[in-house]
């Protein structure tokens, strides 16, 4: 049986680990909460972030992260972003150059304005860097742990890491599709969750769907903006980890990047909405982030700038709809010699 590692016993991390477990993989987690190690080993629950959910008995965890990934084919990096390079840093030494290593995580590193691949790629081994890929697309950890049918997309530089890493994770259940495309899967999927802070704030301001519908467009066409900018193939933003992610963390009440912005609608501080969701929402971090590196490329985000004054400079929500509503009057695309660029 081969054995795969899971950094990280959050939602994601532990969805990952129960599919994988289901399909025959030795599979170890580390987390570095003995409590909720110990509810896995012992229990096979973990209440906080998938209750009701079983964990396969080929599925263990542990607080040492040497003991994980020792004797592992591959390793999964599950943790929240903003702590993917300290993980990463603790995981170095025991890393061997045979294992592949698939970051799962949706963000942007905050200090280097780094995608978390390059992060990754950074404090490994040369022989690793070839063997780095990353996963995103719509899916929401509590239905990829029963078993829901979703699709994602394993994106790598080297075509044989990414049908590596598809055909551990796919099955009937599962599909898994490959992209060259490193850099638009990540853009993608760290920025839809700045789209849909901003779609919880419309719902919980009570708006409609013609209010959400355009915010989901014009979010993508930022997403685009910045992927271009940043060397991204354009159809990227099509495909799962760009409009697909969208649409379900804009649209469902799984997502806590909606639901927190949702109370942030509602009148709720920063501070009351996390306590109340208590779990990591990435989409505030990452709103930070991508806002300098919208600054720094000269990338125009409107909607991004607006999150981010109502998040963290007292921008009521209000205040922002009415800036985006009455702003300028632009034409929705136009062409160029390369083809249409959204405005």
């Amino acid at each position: 049986m081969n054995e795969l590692a899971i950094l990280g016993g959050g939602s994601w991390g532990s969805a990952l680990a129960i599919h994988l477990g289901k399909k025959g993989f030795k599979v170890k987690i580390y987390d570095n909460a003995e409590k909720q190690v110990e509810e896995i080993n012992k229990k096979r629950t973990n209440m906080r972030y998938l209750p009701e959910v079983e964990f396969p008995s080929n599925v263990t965890a542990s607080t040492r992260i040497d003991e994980v990934i020792s004797g592992a084919e591959s390793i999964f990096v599950v943790v929240p972003s903003h702590v993917v390079k300290k993980v990463i840093e603790e995981a170095r030494d025991f890393i061997k150059p045979s294992q592949f290593i698939l970051s799962c995580s949706k963000g942007l590193d905050e200090e280097n304005l780094e995608r978390l691949s390059k992060v990754i790629m950074g404090r490994v081994g040369p022989e690793n860097q070839n063997k780095v890929a990353v996963l995103s697309g719509p899916t929401h950890a509590e239905e990829v742990s029963r078993g829901l049918p979703t699709a994602a997309v394993v994106a790598s530089e080297r075509e044989e890491t990414a049908k590596y890493f598809q055909k551990i994770i796919m099955d009937n259940h599962f599909r898994i599709y490959s992209s060259p495309d490193v850099i638009g899967v990540e853009l993608g999927g760290a920025v839809k969750n700045i789209i849909a802070i901003a779609a919880g704030i419309c719902d919980g301001m009570g708006f409609g769907d013609n209010t959400k519908a355009a915010l989901i467009t014009r979010g993508l066409s930022e997403i685009s903006r910045l992927g271009k900018a940043e060397g991204a193939q354009p159809q990227t933003f099509s495909g799962l980890a760009g409009l697909g992610d969208l649409i379900v963390t804009c649209a469902s009440k799984h997502s806590r990047n909606w639901n927190f912005g949702f109370r942030i609608g509602q009148g709720k501080t920063t501070d009351q909405a996390l306590k109340e969701i208590d779990q990591t929402v990435e989409g505030l971090r990452t709103t930070q982030t991508v806002y300098k590196l919208a600054q720094k490329s000269g990338t125009e985000m409107p909607i991004t700038q607006k999150v981010n004054q109502v998040l963290f400079q007292g921008l009521s929500p209000q205040e922002g709809v009415y800036d985006l509503m009455g702003r300028m009057p632009k034409v929705e695309m136009e062409e160029h010699k390369d083809g249409a660029e959204y405005w």
